[in-house]
């Protein structure tokens, strides 16, 4: 166990299914999958353990931010001994063609972050996805009938929305990167995954865009989710 979980050595599959929010990751278990058990509730962050279609799985939640996911997914590659993490998120969108529920594969991610710097003493900004990964998804997709958008993303410090001004931190990011969206947790995952050698791959929903005017409510959240998680599963 470890400050931040409960779980026992055991407790927790290879492969891992990481939404942010704990009560998603609650969701998950009871509606996907079969003989699921919780195996930690530490500062309300579940996880649990079952089984789909006869692969064990762990969905966990990673709450928000880099530093919530680069603790759990640092404990989990290192002391429980999983393999596999593909985050399951929200996003905003920064393609006028994407909409909402649209569903994308992170290739690389951008940050301005210093996680790098502060975890490994590296200067890193810029990290990817692991093409393992990504090929299952990605392969997964084609046998389900779901499209899937591949493309760069940027994780950031902040929710984009309350940027003072986003255009001015979207000119800060690498020439040529062109990224389709944001969100606030993939960085620290895949730079984790690289340090300890491990694999790791994020599927994003678009919950907003900067080309659309209304915001995904809660619960048409939870509804649009289904096809991202389904995804997620079926790629384990």
């Amino acid at each position: 166990m470890t400050p931040h979980n409960e779980a026992k050595i055991g407790d927790i599959a290879k492969t891992v299914i990481m939404p942010g929010d704990p009560l998603r990751a609650k969701y998950i278990a009871e509606n996907f999958l079969e003989n699921y058990r919780l195996v930690n509730k530490v500062r309300g962050m579940y996880a649990y353990t079952g089984f789909y279609k006869e692969k064990e799985i762990t969905v966990m939640a990673s709450g928000m931010g880099m530093p919530s996911m680069g603790i759990y997914s640092f404990e989990l590659f290192s002391i429980y001994g999983v393999e596999n993490i593909i985050r399951i998120g929200s996003c905003g969108a920064y393609l006028p063609e994407l909409k909402l529920f649209d569903i994308i594969l992170a290739k690389e991610v951008f940050s301005e972050s210093n996680f790098a710097l502060t975890l490994n003493n590296e200067i890193c900004h810029q990290v990817s996805g692991s093409q393992k990964l990504n090929n299952n998804i990605k392969n997964t997709a084609e046998r389900l009938g779901i499209k899937i958008y591949e493309g760069n993303t940027v994780c950031t410090d902040c929710f984009d929305v309350y940027m003072t001004d986003v255009n001015k931190f979207l000119k800060r990011v690498p020439d040529g990167f062109n990224p389709c969206s944001a969100e606030m947790e993939a960085f620290s995952l895949f730079y984790v995954a690289k340090m300890l050698k491990k694999n790791s791959a994020c599927l994003m929903s678009v919950v907003d865009s900067k080309y659309i005017k209304e915001i995904a409510s809660p619960k048409e959240r939870e509804i649009g989710l289904n096809n991202m998680i389904k995804l997620a599963l079926e790629s384990c």
